[in-house]
């Protein structure tokens, strides 16, 4: 049974810091060495937590910044895990990611550890890093987590500096078995840099490596600010019947429609609510308003959540309701948070009812 994204979210994401040690090429934060002092505090965080509990069972990520640099990341992470979110942490490969922190967060119950790995060897991701030694660092964590049984999700953010790399990537996936492969598809903000993001076509030539690589990888396959991969997908199934593994079709079924404020919610290291990480548009602040209040009732989610509103090609789109779009590249790239997806090259057909859509979506994936 699907969510009701109106009143809850799949995701939260929590960035507990915008400190990190990295200097990575790409970084949406623009992430700062020292801590910024007027972050959420312990007690102002527990608060946060428990009412993102009141959304009902959402998957709680604790992200930065690298979230090592807060001192009571354990005490956050434990208190999460007792309110019964389902808990995921993002940290960085700097010198902080030791085996013992591997093993710690897995004796406090996190669910999965999210690592990024964005080149297949020291030289390609270290430069994408700015820190040698960085993969090093890396690949010790994700062996530890491997040995010790803790999930992991890896994350690759797609550039031109790594797009040629990703077979061998999704190699060193399945090398240290990852539970999840999780693309980023860039976004203009913060270090990254429009030249770095890639063209339309060659979006489209990502989505079908991605697409034969989830028909037999032992991981599972999801896209962020990569909507319209959800589209592809539907198109090619629809073409020739294919036959996903189980974790990615899953996955996809899962968040069919997920997009920034639908299913998707962001909170700022200084409690500023966004419909992402990647869209500067704020909704309000968890010091002086309800999270769970602006993510139902705020003007700026609900225009996000009504499809009806999208505009150009997305607003056309048989697809929307699966897809609908980056709302965060369309700010990026026109200024315009309701503006067609400027990286997507597919042209629409007469536009099927929502319900139609969800159908054909849901029925292609219940044959896999």
């Amino acid at each position: 049974m699907m969510m009701n994204f109106d009143e809850s979210p799949l995701l939260v994401i929590w960035e507990v810091t915008q400190a990190c040690d990295l200097t990575c090429v790409h970084c949406r934060a623009s992430a700062q060495p020292d801590r910024n002092p007027q972050e959420l505090n312990t007690e102002e965080a527990y608060e946060l937590l428990r009412e993102i509990r009141s959304f009902g069972n959402p998957l709680m990520v604790f992200t930065g910044g690298d979230p090592m640099k807060r001192h009571d990341l354990y005490d956050l992470i434990r208190y999460s895990v007792s309110l019964g979110l389902r808990t995921n942490v993002t940290p960085s490969a700097t010198p902080l990611l030791t085996e013992e922190v591997v093993d710690r967060f897995k004796d406090l119950g996190v669910a999965r550890l999210a690592l990024s790995l964005d080149g297949h060897d020291a030289a390609s991701h270290d430069a994408f890093r700015g820190v040698p030694g960085t993969f090093d660092t890396l690949m010790r964590a994700m062996r530890r987590a491997q040995k010790i049984g803790l999930e992991m999700q890896i994350q690759t953010t797609v550039t031109r500096q790594n797009l040629r790399d990703l077979p061998k990537i999704a190699d060193l996936v399945r090398e240290v078995n990852g539970t999840m492969w999780s693309l980023f598809f860039l976004v203009v903000t913060g270090r990254a840099m429009e030249g770095d993001d890639l063209t339309a076509g060659e979006y489209e030539q990502v989505f079908e490596f991605l697409y034969q690589t989830s028909k037999t990888a032992p991981f599972g396959v999801k896209t962020t600010e990569g909507m319209h991969y959800r589209r592809y997908i539907a198109q090619r199934m629809k073409e020739e019947r294919g036959q996903l593994n189980e974790a990615s079709a899953s996955n996809i079924w899962r968040t069919a429609g997920v997009s920034d404020g639908k299913g998707f919610v962001f909170i700022s290291h200084v409690g500023e609510v966004y419909p992402s990480g990647f869209l500067p548009v704020a909704a309000g602040n968890v010091r002086r308003d309800s999270l769970v209040d602006l993510y139902r009732n705020s003007s700026l989610f609900r225009v996000l959540r009504d499809t009806d509103l999208r505009q150009g090609k997305c607003g056309a789109c048989e697809y929307t309701k699966i897809c609908g779009g980056s709302r965060s590249r369309a700010y990026a790239l026109t200024g315009n948070y309701l503006a067609e997806d400027p990286r997507c090259v597919y042209q629409p057909g007469l536009r099927a009812s929502d319900e139609e859509s969800l159908a054909e979506c849901g029925g292609l994936l219940a044959t896999v």
